[in-house]
């Protein structure tokens, strides 16, 4: 088990385990990760990690069909500017290696952000902690287990 299918089992929140054989050769993990699971495109929510201002680090969760927005996650996280985090920091306060981070059960608690088009879904799927390793969940629940807000983050 990972920390993040860990952090939804002790709260007992509803969720499902989807286990696929990741191929390295994969462009995309979050496509892969669609197609592997027969889920729809726009279920499928990756978890990327951004320097906000160039120093608190923060979590946009976003549709594998669409990209973040620097502009947007920034401003919802009160800040000016957005970048990606450095992969280095992103495992180091996650516990996670890219590619397999999850938004569950991090190292150090990040602030979280999820796009508004995950309200559209009963369920989401987002990374359960490792490549090829999905857990499926209802966005509310989600959002209570880290503490995430909704925000537009999609990229226009």
């Amino acid at each position: 088990m990972t920390p993040g299918i860990n952090a939804a089992r002790k709260a007992r929140i509803a969720h499902t385990i989807h286990e696929y054989d990741h191929d390295p050769a994969s462009e995309s993990y979050g496509t892969e990760a669609a197609t592997k699971t027969g889920a729809d495109p726009q279920r499928v929510f990756k978890t990327l990690v951004v320097a906000i201002d160039g120093k608190e680090l923060a979590v946009g969760i976003v549709p594998v069909t669409g990209m973040l927005s620097m502009k947007l996650i920034a401003r919802a996280a009160g800040g000016k500017k957005a970048s990606m985090a450095d992969p280095e920091d992103v495992q180091r306060s996650t516990g996670y290696v890219l590619g397999g981070v999850s938004p569950l059960g991090q190292k150090k608690r990040l602030k979280t952000f999820l796009d508004s088009s995950a309200d559209a879904f009963d369920t989401i799927y987002v990374s359960a902690g490792r490549r090829g390793l999905e857990i499926e969940l209802s966005p509310q629940d989600l959002r209570k287990l880290t503490g995430g807000r909704l925000a537009p983050l999609q990229q226009e």
